[in-house]
């Protein structure tokens, strides 16, 4: 009876799509920076600082995790 608990519960979480609005909002304001930094060159460059900083903090927590 637990595994059969343990198996909905995970299909459970599977279906679970709280969190893709967040990732949609996060994609989108990511191109929407690559777009300012593309129309204007002297911004491209912090943009740049701004994404290698996220980059970097995530490749951290994926080594963490």
């Amino acid at each position: 009876m637990k595994r059969l608990s343990e198996f909905i519960w995970r299909i459970h979480i599977w279906k679970d799509t709280r969190g893709q609005d967040l990732i949609e909002y996060a994609l989108m304001a990511g191109f929407v920076a690559v777009a300012a930094g593309a129309i204007m060159p002297q911004v491209s460059t912090s943009v740049s600082t701004i994404f290698s900083k996220v980059d970097s903090v995530l490749s951290g927590a994926a080594a963490a995790g």
